[in-house]
């Protein structure tokens, strides 16, 4: 598995961002910060959930972390780029189904909302779950096929 992912967050989400960093840094990812770093010059929402996904679209990151108020703002901001399959997410078990059943690549998450204890957590299990993981071979195989479908109409919606 990748140790390799990029964080990034608005002003609302600069603490749970810092929480889930640091915690991460101790496991030996490697974590690029993309978004604000400095709450005194915060970046808003929809810059630097664009700033996240590009990290996906250049192909320099797989996976990552957009954290803002709610956590919807960048998810919607995130999937508005080809390639980014962003999913916002308020609990253990949804971070975890989002990569089973979605293979989902971005998290996101919401300051207001998340916890650091529960951030990190939903971190660690969206970064350690893959595609399919733990689930029956019927449902994995019709999924890979869902997965197939969804991909395929990016081509139509994106230029």
């Amino acid at each position: 598995m990748e140790k390799r992912i990029f964080i990034a967050s608005d002003k609302s989400g600069y603490e749970l961002k810092e929480a889930i960093k640091a915690h991460l840094t101790e496991q030996g990812y490697t974590i690029d910060d993309v978004g604000t770093q400095d709450v005194e010059n915060p970046l808003p929402f929809f810059e630097a959930g664009q700033k996240g996904a590009a990290q996906i679209q250049n192909g320099k990151h797989t996976r990552g972390i957009l954290i803002c108020g709610t956590g919807m703002g960048m998810s919607i901001v995130a999937n508005k780029h080809r390639g980014v399959h962003a999913a916002a997410c308020e609990s253990v078990y949804a971070a975890t189904k989002a990569r089973a059943i979605n293979d989902a690549n971005v998290l996101c998450m919401g300051g207001w909302i998340i916890a650091p204890i529960l951030g990190i957590a939903m971190a660690e299990a969206f970064l350690n779950t893959q595609f399919t993981e733990g689930l029956e071979e019927w449902r994995a195989k019709n999924l890979k096929v869902a997965r197939q479908v969804v991909r395929d109409l990016e081509p139509k919606h994106f230029k």
